[in-house]
């Protein structure tokens, strides 16, 4: 089938020429493999960290909890270092998002990929090799780099490599392939969970494949010419452009990118410039939408989904079953919004979201909040089930909005003198959050028990509000427009942008 011309449906933002090429759909394809290493880990730990195999080898005071016949039902796996093997890797990777941020700036988005992968693997060796608990949390720690590494890269490649039209649904390819990470890893934990001894080791060992993948895959793909041109590779810049495009005609983008690499070379210090009023829009959303997301629950559920599937009252083969079905619903609903985010549009799947992940979590608060006792009996089996299915009823609206669309928008809405500094700040938001949820869940669902339902239902009503209010649409805006034809159009952030009249007046021949 011939490539598709790219053009402009509504005329509202004027688009560069060129068209949909397979060389394009193939960088995005293996530059997505970072995500699928993100969300291996994430479907990975919480089915680990179920296995009877692994508590006995690490956490034997768990397990023991765990088998007790009068344990609190919330609180079988409360317990700081099981949640610090989860969360330990998030820590790191927190940090290693700055670290990134100055080496996709400097050496280019393809090689922070690459040293990503390698970090990756180091830390997958470590913890399947793992022989004490010092280990595997050194390994989690490797993962971590290797993950801030990739989120820091692989948005910012997407974003800079897409054509305008379609660069919301080839940038969540990103977030597609976490949750085909995630599902992969529910799989592959419902089989090896009955593989003893080492059915655990396998689990972990397979995370290095999608690092592999990316590892040797990002040797085939070219740079974005945004990152070429602003390191001054400026013909290769062009020739790339030229590629990725598959048109003849890229003097018009190819001046733009130039134009705004100039601006960006004015700015010695982008973190700097990220304090100053004219920066404040695009940071404020970038954090806020990176803290919503976890304040959503998804990574509570996602992490502890097997362990939470126990807890009200499956066993540990049907939990882990219950997993791979959230797993899959998260999958199918992320290819929703594959198809929706540049024709709905941003704000929409955002609100409607809200609604339907705040309608779950009140009716699973109920649920648990009547019928699962701290110390009886478990729900019954059709209680079980029905919260299963309302768990999937906040996956699937959690996967067609706030996963990939916050993920989308800080890595398109940055003007580029500060958008791998301003993207360092949302990586690490969402780093620094992960972590405290990743830590703190376990003990939250213990002292909280259902409440912790209600605790992140208020935080839904939180986001519906501030995405009604304050978030601009960024559909079909070219990357490097959004100050102008966003921020500067918006009731309340134009106010901010005053000082971007100086900026914009600063021509450079």
């Amino acid at each position: 089938m011939a490539p598709a011309v790219v053009v402009s449906g509504s005329g509202e933002h004027p688009e560069f020429e060129g068209r949909i090429t397979v060389y394009v759909i193939v960088c995005v394809i293996i530059a997505a493999f970072g995500g699928l290493m993100f969300g291996y880990d994430i479907g990975i730990s919480g089915g680990v960290t179920s296995m009877d195999d692994f508590l006995k080898e690490f956490f034997p005071a768990v397990y023991r909890k765990k088998q007790h016949v009068l344990e609190n039902n919330y609180c079988k796996y409360d317990n700081q270092f099981l949640q610090l093997f989860t969360s330990s890797l998030y820590l790191a990777a927190l940090i290693a998002s700055f670290v990134a941020s100055k080496v996709c700036s400097k050496a280019g988005r393809k090689l922070t990929m690459q040293i990503a992968s390698i970090f990756f693997m180091i830390g997958v060796i470590l913890t399947a090799a793992g022989v004490n608990l010092g280990m595997i949390i050194l390994g989690r720690i490797f993962l971590g780099v290797g993950v801030g590494f990739a989120n820091q890269a692989v948005p910012l490649f997407l974003s800079e490599i897409a054509p305008a039209r379609i660069r919301g649904a080839l940038n969540i390819s990103f977030q597609l392939f976490i949750t085909i990470g995630i599902l992969v890893a529910n799989l592959i934990n419902y089989f090896t969970s009955n593989v003893h001894p080492h059915g655990w080791r396998i689990s972990l060992g397979i995370a290095g494949v999608p690092a592999l993948m990316l590892c040797l895959g990002s040797i085939l793909i070219c740079e974005t010419p945004t990152s070429l041109i602003e390191r001054n590779k400026i013909e290769e810049g062009r020739k790339v452009l030229r590629k990725i495009r598959g048109v003849e005609n890229i003097d018009d983008e190819f001046d733009s990118i130039v134009h705004a690499c100039e601006m960006a070379r004015q700015v010695k210090d982008p973190f700097r410039k990220l304090m100053k009023p004219v920066s404040r829009p695009p940071l404020i959303i970038a954090i806020c939408l990176q803290v919503f997301q976890q304040f959503t629950g998804i990574n509570a559920i996602m992490f502890y989904a097997p362990v939470l599937f126990q807890t009200v009252g499956f066993g540990n083969d049907a939990a882990l079953l219950s997993s791979v079905i959230t797993g899959l619903v998260n999958v199918f609903s992320t290819v929703v919004s594959v198809y929706l985010v540049d024709r709905a549009g941003r704000r929409f799947l955002l609100l409607e979201a809200c609604v339907q992940m705040l309608i779950s979590h009140v009716i699973i608060g109920i649920i648990l909040l009547k019928e699962l006792k701290t110390t009886a009996d478990n729900l019954t089996k059709g209680e079980a089930t029905f919260v299963v299915v309302m768990v999937c009823l906040f996956v699937m609206g959690f996967a067609w909005s706030w996963g990939p669309i916050g993920w989308l928008i800080p890595s398109e809405t940055f003007p580029l003198e500060t958008r791998s500094a301003g993207f360092a700040f949302a990586v690490s938001s969402n780093m620094l959050f992960t972590f405290v949820i990743a830590q703190a869940f376990l003990s939250m669902l213990c002292h909280m028990q259902a409440g912790i339902f209600f605790f992140f239902a208020g935080w839904i009503v939180i986001m519906g509000v501030f995405t009604w209010f304050l978030l601009p649409e960024t559909k079909g805006v070219p990357v490097d427009s959004m100050v102008d034809k966003v921020w500067k159009q918006h009731w309340f952030w134009c106010s901010f942008m005053a000082d971007d009249d100086l900026r914009t007046d600063v021509k450079v021949v």
